[in-house]
């Protein structure tokens, strides 16, 4: 079991909640970007810095994860990927993406995208909030607990 993230995108507070998680539990964490980042010097914390450019970091990810391994992404087209391939992710708002949800999630995506182009939506989502903060640490302890066990 392994932990990675899609880091170019994922607030600093969601990172900070999986630096200690890592830590507590003693499970790896990978975090996967196209820039420089600071990370707490820890055993099990590594980063992996990829050339910049479109899905780099995302294809990355993809193949290197595994069937126990958790992918932390609100990238819904890498979520879709990740599961596609035996994995699990969870979007930094704590919900997970399961393969009865993904497809929905990716046709608002195009759907949104679509508009933003058009000019009828401007602005994207809204910053995370102490809920959200919640729901993801919930979420995370539970696949913490529930991997551990195997």
């Amino acid at each position: 079991m392994q932990l990675w993230v899609d880091a170019d995108a994922c607030p600093k507070v969601i990172k900070d909640i999986l630096f200690r998680a890592a830590e507590r539990v003693r499970v790896h964490l990978t975090l996967v970007s196209n820039q420089d980042l600071r990370v707490p010097v820890s055993k099990y914390i590594t980063t992996i810095q990829v050339p910049g450019g479109p899905d780099v970091a995302d294809k990355r990810i993809v193949d290197l994860i595994g069937s126990d391994d958790l992918v932390i992404t609100a990238d819904i087209p890498l979520a879709d990927a990740v599961i596609k391939k035996g994995g699990l992710a969870l979007d930094p708002r704590g919900e997970l993406y399961t393969d009865d949800n993904v497809g929905q999630r990716l046709a608002t995506r195009n759907l949104l995208s679509d508009l933003r182009t058009a000019g009828a939506i401007t602005g994207g989502p809204p910053t995370i909030s102490s809920k959200h903060r919640q729901a993801f640490a919930n979420q995370l302890d539970r696949f913490l607990i529930r991997n551990r066990k195997k």
